[in-house]
């Protein structure tokens, strides 16, 4: 059974940070794209980042640019984002997500498309308090 697993969200206050986690098993993801999304209370699920396949390349949302990373541990089968200077907008249930196709590179605006990716884990909770 392939899952995705979230961990490492919680409350911090604005100005602070949190790295999250995204455990695979099932399956390896060290050769698909990989990416997280995010969604707020009322508003539709929205593109963090993301990473090809072989991770060379990384994607950001303008909103996170410069304050988010994201990277990959083949050896660990994790996924991570590492989130800084949060502010009360970046609250938001936090998901990772893993394309089926391994080896496959595709456009820029496609890694920001939710259905590039055919998994998803069950999301994280992060809560930034101004």
């Amino acid at each position: 059974q392939v899952q995705l697993v979230e961990s490492g969200g919680g409350l911090v206050q604005a100005g602070g940070s949190l790295r999250l986690s995204c455990a695979g098993s099932g399956r390896t993801f060290s050769s698909s794209a990989m990416g997280w999304f995010r969604q707020a209370p009322g508003k539709e699920r929205e593109f963090v980042a993301a990473l090809s396949w072989s991770g060379s390349s990384t994607y950001y949302a303008d909103s996170v640019k410069g304050r988010f990373t994201i990277l990959r541990d083949n050896a660990k089968s994790t996924l991570y984002l590492s989130m800084n200077s949060l502010n009360p907008e970046d609250t938001a249930v936090y998901y990772c997500a893993a394309d089926s196709d391994s080896y496959v590179r595709y456009s820029r605006a496609d890694y920001s498309r939710a259905g590039l990716y055919e998994y998803w884990g069950q999301g994280t909770q992060v809560t930034v308090s101004s």
